[in-house]
């Protein structure tokens, strides 16, 4: 239900960093861990009670309305790639341990009350919390264990597949401990990627097919269960009072809401509008346009707007381009129809000046390469000295100059006009293309620079797709350019090789949209997973970026770096808000 839960078809791994101690430098021997910090000391100890940015006495109660963030789902389970999970499950799917959003890369004992790796990172070992137990009361133990990574490494997610299958050995050493020994191929994330590990019911899931989409409530373990569910429509999921797990230190303060429920709308204007009515009492707005025109209605004695700011990255959204497709296969195309696009226009009229242009694969944050090339960046960047890696886009201030030289590229990459119509001199292909889009907002702007195109002799279909549509299309890399968008945090890892890795552009179900290929790339994608400081992360997430940026796979559209919130005054939240924002599961009802 946090920023990142609703984006849990992308956030399910994005998150996973690597082991450091909180408190002392590893030894060659396995050492207990507490707080797991990718880097440097973790800011909680076992001493702490509570999350900062929790409110421990936060009281209980109430119900918490929201509208679901697709337009149906089909599944229960989130694990597998076979339909469209329905939205909140993270509620009832507990993990080995949990992350927290006040520290850019830090997790802390959930399932698993302490754990033991080595400095290698080649092995971890979990010691399971002897109070776990599922909702029918059995306990969770390390057969618990094994089984779900069994299962979820034959029929779970690419990414949890690809990872898992890194585990060479599985030793359960009592009913509660396991150890996980790792093969060729790991690096020092891989311990995270299992300790994010969702634990789930041997004894539940061996009796049926995991790897199809469920309708049946399944056992869980999370601090909610699921009351009811009305496929497509409806989720509803109630707290667990005897949650065996509420007092932990990233609990404690959580899940204050007696009920939270889930209605689906056919699009974000009709959810809008039941916001408004009372039947939901929280909306994210994503449209700048509705966020200042459409809340003029609402009574203020009732409804509180709220431009939450945040500091972790925005979304790197646009307008990708399929480079599987011959007709942008050729880096000038990309760049002429990257020229075409008129920020200052769309800027102005589609998001009031509010917005800023996405300049980086890692928006809004320290991530982002800067303008000047640092010297350790240059020395890794001569070793390729055959690629040249700068984003050599021309500069133009009006949209006039940017069409001049948009033409002057199409013509050096051979497409001339030719009857009103972009035209390869040579073989005689067209210059189109189809846009696929899924929301209205999209629309406009797609509208907008279609005009431009047309312009340069370029015709571009926009096609409007409703969510399951889209995202079977997404899944297939079906489609010559569509409007979606990469998201980081702040512990970029292994998934950077499931966004750009040449191994990923051939399967179906990852994360490399565009479908580039580049050595350089499938390089540094590796080496951001192995990094051993932070300043060894921020150099291959700027090295990435650069290369990205030089390859120009896409139009970027906008980001913006606050959160557009809406919700009824009888709710409340801690007056911290943490790093990567709001945390709604920290929120509670102000009504007694």
């Amino acid at each position: 239900m946090s920023y990142y839960t609703h984006q849990i078809l992308i956030i399910s791994f994005i998150f996973w960093s690597f082991f450091a101690v909180s408190q002392n430098a590893y030894s060659s021997e396995q050492q207990e861990l507490y707080g797991l910090s990718m880097h440097g000391d973790a800011k909680y100890s076992p001493k702490d009670t509570h999350l900062d940015y929790a409110d421990p006495d936060a009281p209980k109660g109430g119900v918490l309305k929201l509208a679901a963030p697709n337009d149906s789902y089909d599944t229960l389970n989130p694990y597998t790639i076979k339909g469209t999970a329905a939205a909140g499950l993270a509620l009832v799917y507990d993990r080995l341990m949990q992350r927290v959003w006040d520290e850019p890369f830090t997790m802390y004992p959930l399932i698993a009350e302490r754990v033991e790796v080595p400095e290698d990172r080649s092995s971890i070992t979990f010691h399971l919390n002897p109070k776990a137990i599922f909702h029918d009361r059995s306990k969770i133990t390390s057969a618990d264990v094994e089984y779900s990574f069994t299962l979820l490494k034959e029929f779970g997610r690419p990414n949890m597949r690809r990872v898992y299958g890194l585990v060479d050995q599985v030793q359960i050493i009592s009913p509660s401990s396991i150890k996980f020994t790792l093969g060729k191929g790991h690096d020092r994330e891989t311990v995270m990627i299992l300790a994010m590990m969702p634990v789930l019911s041997k004894a539940w899931w061996s009796q049926r097919e995991f790897d199809q989409t469920l309708t049946e409530i399944p056992v869980l373990n999370g601090p909610y269960k699921i009351k009811s569910s009305d496929i497509g429509r409806q989720i509803i999921y109630e707290r667990v009072p005897d949650y065996w797990a509420k007092d932990l230190l990233v609990n404690k303060g959580h899940f204050n809401f007696d009920e939270v429920i889930y209605d689906y709308y056919r699009d974000a204007t009709i959810s809008l509008e039941a916001f408004k009515k009372g039947d939901l009492n929280f909306n994210r707005e994503s449209d700048v346009t509705k966020w200042n025109t459409a809340f003029s209605d609402v009574d203020p004695e009732k409804i509180i707007k709220w431009e939450a700011p945040h500091s972790r990255p925005e979304r790197a959204h646009g307008f990708i381009f399929n480079l599987r497709r011959a007709q942008f296969q050729n880096v000038d195309v990309r760049k002429a129809l990257k020229l075409a696009f008129d920020y200052d226009w769309v800027g102005q009229n589609l998001f009031h000046g509010k917005y800023k242009p996405v300049d980086s694969f890692f928006p809004n944050s320290i991530l982002a390469a800067p303008e000047e090339i640092s010297m350790e960046e240059q020395k890794i960047l001569d070793f390729w000295s055959g690629d040249v890696f700068i984003n050599d886009l021309p500069e133009a201030k009006t949209i006039r100059e940017r069409l001049k030289l948009s033409v002057e590229l199409l013509e050096k990459a051979g497409y001339v006009i030719q009857n009103g119509k972009r035209i390869h001199k040579e073989n005689g292909r067209t210059l189109d293309f189809e846009l696929l889009i899924s929301t209205n907002q999209e629309k406009k702007i797609a509208l907008a620079y279609k005009k431009n195109l047309k312009r340069l002799g370029i015709d571009m279909q926009i096609r409007l797709m409703d969510s399951a549509a889209f995202q079977d299309r997404r899944k297939t890399y079906d489609y010559d350019a569509f409007s979606y968008f990469w998201l980081n945090s702040l512990s970029p890892g292994s998934e950077q090789s499931i966004y750009w890795s040449c191994e990923a552009a051939e399967q179906e179900g990852r994360f490399n949209y565009a479908g580039i290929c580049n050595a350089a790339l499938d390089e540094f994608s590796l080496k951001i997973a192995d990094a051993q400081t932070y300043d060894e992360l921020k150099l291959y997430a700027h090295l990435i970026d650069r290369v990205l940026k030089s390859e120009h796979i896409m139009v970027p559209l906008f980001y913006k770096d606050s959160d557009y919130i809406a919700f009824s005054k009888d709710l409340g939240h801690p007056d911290i808000t943490p790093t990567y924002g709001i945390v709604i599961e920290t929120w509670y009802t102000n009504q007694p």
